[in-house]
């Protein structure tokens, strides 16, 4: 008798099983076609909250305003360079920040954003896959991910990439959604997310397949604690994590120590 194969690795598509190698090409077919409408879509679904969880981020990463040399950050999935404006800007422009993103399209806009504001000295775009991040060990002193997070098939690769990447004593910080740990909160976004978000997405960006996609994968994310865990288990250690909005977002912390 011939030996078995091994069984195939699989992993979530929103709501649906699909072969572990095969999410990225999907999620990259979301983020290709969603990618000039990307930033509008997320001021409206989130009232514009999402400028306020991503201004905490970046206070809570407080990158240096002056040093002997730049303060170097990894973004992470960060295509259209939202967090990379933001780490620019309260650094006071000490620091340099490195944008990687699987997909092109977002990196796009990303490079047409940051030539609009001056910034291409301050900011590059690196076309890479989060689990197998294109830089040497040790490169960064920090690296953050926004909402990025649970489009990668390999979670805890990604996680051990962006140790890898981080020098000793550098931070990671990951923003991504989570559970809300309001009760009426709690049924009240659910419902919005359920029917208001795939609607806006077929009003203002042609395409609700996309955002359902989107919102199905929310509800798939580990919480506030699994995630935590999943972080130490990369080898991250003083792991912490801030709810915001009532858990309806979490920014998650660990240092390379």
């Amino acid at each position: 008798m011939g030996e078995r194969s091994a069984p195939q690795a699989r992993t979530f598509f929103g709501d649906r099983e699909v072969p572990a190698e095969a999410k990225q090409g999907l999620v990259d077919e979301v983020f290709h076609r969603v990618a000039r409408r990307y930033d509008l879509m997320n001021d409206l679904m989130s009232g514009g909250v999402h400028r306020f969880w991503k201004d905490a981020l970046v206070s809570m990463l407080a990158p240096p305003r002056h040093g002997a040399r730049p303060f170097e950050a990894l973004d992470i999935a960060g295509g259209t360079g939202d967090i990379a404006f933001r780490i620019v800007r309260r650094s006071d422009g000490h620091a340099r920040v490195v944008v990687t993103d699987i997909n092109p399209s977002m990196l796009a806009v990303g490079r047409d954003r940051a030539r609009a504001r001056g910034l291409d000295d301050a900011i590059a775009f690196v076309e890479g896959n989060a689990e197998a991040l294109p830089f040497p060990d040790g490169r960064f002193d920090a690296a953050t991910i926004a909402f990025g997070i649970r489009n990668v098939a390999r979670i805890d690769t990604a996680l051990g990439e962006a140790y890898r990447v981080l020098k000793h004593g550098g931070r990671f910080l990951c923003l991504e959604f989570s559970s809300v740990d309001v009760a009426w909160l709690d049924s009240l976004y659910d419902a919005y997310s359920h029917y208001i978000i795939p609607a806006m997405g077929r009003v203002v960006a042609g395409d609700e397949d996309s955002y359902r996609y989107l919102v199905e994968s929310i509800r798939r994310f580990p919480n506030q604690a699994r995630f935590a865990a999943m972080l130490k288990s990369a080898g991250f250690e003083r792991v912490t994590w801030r709810n915001l909005s009532g858990g309806i977002v979490a920014v998650h912390s660990g240092w390379k120590l």
